[in-house]
């Protein structure tokens, strides 16, 4: 483990981000550091296509999308 020195305006969003999200600070800002390695390593992929895969890749079950 090490730190990360960020901006206090960014950490500042973080820690609203991760009480909308139900995350620590910690892990809503690992989240998004993993899902801007995995936009910039697939830049053709969606977020919501990138979020999908990861959810397949750890055989998490989807349910069939709620209707509009």
């Amino acid at each position: 483990m090490g730190l990360v020195k960020i901006d206090d305006e960014l950490h500042e969003e973080v820690r609203r981000a991760s009480a909308v999200m139900c995350r620590s600070i910690n892990a809503q800002a690992e989240f998004w550091m993993k899902i801007g390695m995995l936009a910039e390593a697939n830049p053709t992929m969606a977020f919501n296509d990138i979020v999908k895969a990861q959810l397949a890749e750890a055989n998490v079950r989807l349910t069939q999308p709620l209707a509009a």
